[in-house]
């Protein structure tokens, strides 16, 4: 992504309270849902990848625990 760009995305987000044995048993609800991030796992990929203005704002609950978020982020100049 060229400097300045962003990337917005819908996805599947998991919360912090689950780990990834619920994650995985959840999966039956839908299939994207076992390998899902938590939200603070999503930041941190995106961090790592040197985005900032990092939002993921979770949108409705799809399953206990596990909700829809938008995800936003901005790849610095």
């Amino acid at each position: 992504m060229k400097p300045g760009g962003r990337v917005g995305v819908s996805d599947i987000v998991a919360s912090e309270s689950l780990d990834a044995g619920q994650r995985a048993e959840k999966g039956s609800y839908v299939g994207c849902i076992a390998g899902a991030l938590t939200f603070s796992e999503y930041q941190e990929g995106l961090l790592g990848a040197w985005f900032t203005a990092i939002e993921v704002r979770p949108s409705h609950e799809v399953a206990d625990g596990m909700f829809s978020a938008i995800v936003k982020a901005v790849k610095p100049a």
